[in-house]
């Protein structure tokens, strides 16, 4: 489940941390790799996805009822992937220990029983009782479940892990299952794309030039971000729920999101879109990527309902476009120009909705010649359809110069 996502190899999308994973392994990203993915777009509901395409949207209990008839995806795709490969590791979602959801589980040890998978459980001594969590499960878990886990690694342990060694033994004894090891704490994770939204603001660093990004409720694909937060000179804030846009930000980021009329809202009810005007008018710039493109605009009509009731509502009125949710989803890598520098972009795109304008007679960048996105008759608003675009150094480096940020 993650609203983090990539595009892949055969024109599909999988979960940024499984794209990242690949990436690791030296192999294209491709969909077999998370045969399953999860987008919340409610707190009950999300969209589906079953090898990279969306089958449909649904609530927690229906998606519940669905789970069993998805083995059969999950399995060929294991299969696949095992033709293919010599080695397949097999990351579970969620806990072995949700007992009360085994019955139709497809993730955990319910897919390590029928396709008969070795199980090494991963335990995170980091955030606290890794000893309950570990002989714990071996106490709830079904015996023959049991049987399948071969040992556990203990891991995020930060200091002398001999500190540990005797709740190592102690694990081991209640259990049965043999230790593999103690792995330390890697503190440059932070700086790897992130599976969810849960740690985006913790690596802030000082800087001379402040970029503020909207912690939208539904945000996606927010490793777009990360090149900015590791940028010497730039200071990357999250603009939390209820805190208010900082008047000493040069650039205001909206980022993507999976439900747009619905952070629209959300955004509205934080202030934010006053904020926003406010920076405009002080003389700073706006870059809207995918849903927050669409929420600059004059309206986000969706009349067939696709990413919530159908509707229509007003954006924020700062780029001279509409965009109409539509039920075909764009889902490609893109090598694109951007128009202001010249400079290349390597991105994708994962989107639905069509967006049209005036303001798109001054395109973002360009592919292959047709336009992408569109900017303001005064050239500070900004709104593009291309993830990832910021992974692009020489773009990078003159968007921010066009801000009067100075980059090494």
């Amino acid at each position: 489940m993650s609203n983090n996502a990539a595009v892949t190899v055969d024109g599909g999308e999988i979960g940024r941390a499984q794209a990242l994973q690949a990436l690791a392994a030296g192999v294209e990203p491709h969909t077999d790799m998370n045969p399953v993915l999860l987008k919340p777009e409610t707190d009950v509901g999300a969209q589906v996805i079953v090898h990279g395409k969306r089958i449909a949207t649904a609530r927690a209990r229906e998606y519940a009822a669905m789970k069993p008839s998805l083995m059969g995806a999950v399995l060929e795709s294991f299969e696949r992937l095992k033709a293919c490969a010599d080695l397949v590791l097999v990351e579970g979602a969620g806990s072995p220990a949700e007992v009360n959801l085994r019955k139709a589980d497809i993730a955990n040890m319910g897919f390590a029983r029928k396709a008969d998978v070795p199980v090494v459980l991963v335990g995170d001594i980091d955030r606290g009782g890794v000893i309950a969590q570990l002989v714990g499960i071996k106490t709830v878990i079904d015996p023959d479940d049991a049987a399948m886990i071969q040992g556990f690694v203990i891991n995020k342990f930060r200091g002398d892990p001999s500190l540990f060694d005797d709740g190592y033994r102690l694990i081991e004894t209640r259990t049965g299952w043999r230790g593999f090891g103690v792995l330390p704490w890697f503190a440059r994770a932070a700086e790897l794309p992130a599976e969810d939204a849960l740690g985006l603001g913790e690596a802030r660093k000082p800087g001379q030039c402040k970029i503020a990004f909207l912690a939208l409720s539904r945000i996606a694909n927010f490793d777009d971000l990360d090149p900015l937060k590791l940028e010497p000179g730039v200071d990357l804030v999250m603009v939390r729920p209820g805190e208010a846009v900082p008047g000493d930000a040069r650039l205001v980021i909206l980022p993507g999101s999976k439900s747009t009329r619905g952070d629209l809202a959300f955004l509205r009810a934080q202030g934010w879109d006053i904020d926003l005007l406010a920076h405009h008018r002080r003389g700073g710039h706006v870059l809207g990527l995918c849903g927050g493109y669409q929420m600059l605009g004059e309206s986000v009509a969706d009349p067939d309902g696709i990413e919530g009731p159908a509707g229509e509502t007003r954006g924020l009125g700062l780029l001279d476009v509409t965009t109409t949710m539509t039920e075909q989803k764009t889902l490609t890598r893109v090598s694109a120009v951007h128009a202001a520098t010249g400079q290349p972009i390597n991105a994708y795109e994962i989107h639905i909705g069509r967006t049209d304008g005036p303001d798109r007679a001054r395109p973002f960048a360009r592919l292959d010649g047709v336009a992408e996105g569109a900017v303001s008759s005064d050239g500070r608003v900004h709104g593009s359809y291309l993830h990832g675009l910021f992974t692009s150094d020489e773009f990078r480096k003159a968007f921010l110069a066009q801000l009067d940020i100075a980059v090494a």
